[in-house]
């Protein structure tokens, strides 16, 4: 990834003074110590774009420290089964998309909320792995300041250019760590229980295509007749830096390229993706104002420097397939007139970072932030204990207790 790593000085405040003086508000800051009250804590953060067009911020070159498997029942195995390898498709693929749909396909139950256990199983698991190294003494048991998921981050780097989705996201400090997961809105429910059947059969599409471009192995060929089981997954864990926030999540991975002289990973994944043929002029400017927005944003969080992507008619047949370099991205964009810009995503997502440091000071696994963001207004942010949204299981609160305990 070749995109812009170099560090911004200086730091615009946006963090805005909330007029609302509610009950809510009120009731819900009673967690400061007499200190933070002295000083009054930010209590929203504002998503205007124009506020966050200044240097790209520091972000240091993703380091993959671990992976895991999820396999057809969504079995946690500390392994790298389910990987998988790209395999470079003719000119004019010809794939139908809806081969297998009503007779080899295995859905995963996404009414079940997994919020971050599979990650903290691999946390457990790998310790030893987590990089702390770093110039400056950490008070973090893990030695980094955030741990997620990428597709958390994905959300908030979009944030600026969103008009449709709103999100919200649940904050728990432990230990030094800020732990964040993703609370499913209202209106996400309603979109996921209320989806038409073309809209179900154009999710399995996507999976569908990566069948048709993946091997089990280095030296196998793409099963286009097996089942389609979205239970399974390869998941990549890495490190890095986004200006003085250290970060630890991890992301889902379509496959990696057959080439053993490839760089080591993330460098040698490849992101894959299907989107509708483009015809006009006005397909070309959603496809690079919209999709490729989200593309980038996917694939330049943990450093995969490609993505392929099949372009598919109506009906659901490939007629191309055509590979984008995730660091050209911006250069594909930047004559489209007020497009989205990297910087914009990068420093917005630093700031909203800088953001929950501010609020979440309380070192409590039972005492969730919950943040809130609607479309064309600020984050807001709520405070709830023992509540819902708890995102820590005790199972990881125990063990890693017990784990401090005996390396003091």
């Amino acid at each position: 990834m070749a995109q812009r790593y170099h560090r911004d000085h200086h730091q615009d405040s946006v963090y805005k003074r909330c007029k609302d003086s509610s009950s809510d508000y009120n009731t819900n800051k009673r967690h400061r110590s007499s200190d933070e009250s002295q000083q009054r804590l930010p209590e929203t953060l504002s998503a205007h774009r124009q506020l966050y067009e200044r240097n790209f911020p520091l972000y240091k070159q993703p380091v993959e420290v671990g992976f895991f498997s999820l396999d057809s029942r969504r079995s946690f195995f500390n392994d790298q089964r389910q990987l998988r390898y790209y395999v470079q498709p003719r000119k004019s693929p010809d794939f139908n998309l809806r081969d297998g749909y009503t007779s080899r396909f295995v859905k995963r139950d996404d009414s079940v909320k997994e919020k971050l256990d599979h990650l903290l199983q691999w946390i457990l698991a790998n310790r030893d792995k987590i990089q702390t190294r770093d110039q400056t003494p950490s008070s973090s048991a893990l030695g980094v300041d955030f741990v997620t998921w990428r597709g958390h981050l994905t959300k908030v780097l979009t944030t600026p250019y969103e008009t449709q989705e709103g999100w919200m996201l649940a904050a728990s400090k432990f230990r030094g760590t800020i732990y964040i997961s993703e609370v499913e809105t209202d209106a996400a429910r309603e979109n996921r229980e209320t989806r038409s059947e073309r809209q179900e059969e154009m999710m399995y599409w996507g999976y569908k295509f990566e069948q048709y471009m993946c091997a089990d192995n280095v030296d196998g060929t793409p099963d286009p007749g097996g089942v389609v089981n979205t239970n399974e997954a390869f998941c990549t864990v890495v490190q890095t830096r986004l200006a003085d926030h250290k970060l630890l999540f991890s992301g889902e991975v379509d496959c990696r390229v057959k080439d053993p002289d490839a760089p080591p990973a993330p460098g040698c994944y490849v992101e894959l993706k299907t989107s509708a043929e483009i015809c006009t002029p006005k397909q070309q400017s959603n496809f690079h104002r919209y999709k490729l927005l989200k593309w980038w944003a996917q694939s330049f969080l943990p450093g995969v420097p490609q993505i392929v992507a099949g372009f598919r008619d109506h009906d659901g047949i490939v007629v191309s397939v055509e590979t984008f370099q995730t660091s050209k991205i911006s250069q594909l964009i930047k004559n489209e007139y007020n497009c989205w810009k990297p910087t914009v995503c990068m420093n917005f997502c630093s700031d909203f970072l800088s953001f929950i440091k501010s609020v979440v000071k309380e070192d409590d696994p039972r005492l969730v932030y919950l943040f809130r963001w609607d479309p064309h207004r600020d984050v807001t942010y709520t405070v709830h204990r023992d509540s819902p949204f708890t995102i820590l299981p005790d199972w990881y609160i125990k063990d890693m207790k017990s784990h401090h305990s005996s390396h003091p």
